[in-house]
């Protein structure tokens, strides 16, 4: 008699772990806060799901590892191929953009999640595939095609055409034709003496650059200058007699032969 054995194809999984510490001691199956469970357990589910709701989380077999808390999802890829095409194009962080948005929106969650707590990070992991995701503080997941945004710090110059708000303070300021909200504090705006409704401000704020487009966003006042946009012919006289002063051992042809202007 012969005897044929078959293996058993391995079932198309994904590993979606949550790593953090409460106390100084890591999380785990048995000890993990009930809102941080919630919360991861809805990202697994939106990214399952995904903006067409390609998966039915109602008919996904989900088990618990052992580990800091790992969920294991099995999900058959010929069922949800975006799913799986989508985790793929994960591996590379600047293609978050590519991506189905209720997916990068998961992954862009977590990563804001890890920048507040150092100690937390995700992990994903296609093992039949040998493919792996990891979020953490010092990662940086991105769309490239809207390029990379960082913190500045610039003066903006305008009037003021609205200020104030009980609940989300900000300043009303026209600049050109553009019309910009700068969020501030209530003690930023009510320690200011002037009355600056419909007057000529300068505004120091921080604010995020793209380094693509230069386009600047998500405003914030750091404090409102002492702006006096007026002629004062006498300083205009100190400083001209300061220059002067500066010059008046300079050869007069010395600029021109800086030029090269002379042979």
């Amino acid at each position: 008699m012969k005897l044929t054995y078959l293996a058993m194809e391995q079932p198309d999984t994904l590993h979606f772990a949550l790593q953090d510490s409460i106390d100084d001691a890591e999380i785990n199956p048995s000890r993990i806060p009930l809102a941080l469970l919630g919360q991861f357990r809805a990202d697994v589910e939106d990214f399952l799901k995904g903006s067409g709701k390609e998966v039915d989380p109602t008919k996904v077999l989900v088990s618990i590892e052992q580990g800091s808390f790992s969920l294991v999802a099995t999900v058959e890829k010929t069922s949800a191929p975006g799913l799986w095409n989508d985790v793929a194009q994960l591996q590379d962080p600047s293609t978050l953009g590519s991506v189905d948005p209720k997916r990068a929106a998961v992954v862009a969650r977590w990563q804001e999640a890890t920048r507040r707590n150092p100690h937390r990070s995700y992990g994903l992991t296609d093992k039949k595939n040998n493919l792996t995701i990891r979020v953490h503080s010092g990662s940086d997941f991105y769309n490239r095609d809207e390029g990379v945004w960082i913190e500045v710090e610039k003066y903006l110059q305008g009037t003021v055409i609205d200020a104030g708000g009980s609940t989300n303070p900000n300043i009303h300021l026209r600049v050109g034709n553009d019309k910009l909200i700068v969020a501030s504090s209530q003690k930023l705006l009510e320690d200011e003496e002037k009355n600056l409704l419909y007057r000529s401000a300068l505004l120091h704020v921080s604010a995020e650059e793209n380094l693509k487009t230069g386009e600047l966003r998500n405003y914030k006042l750091l404090s409102i200058e002492n702006y006096q946009p007026v002629w004062d012919e006498a300083e205009f006289n100190i400083l001209v007699e300061k220059g002067t002063q500066a010059w008046k051992d300079v050869p007069d042809d010395w600029l021109e032969e800086m030029r090269g202007g002379r042979k």
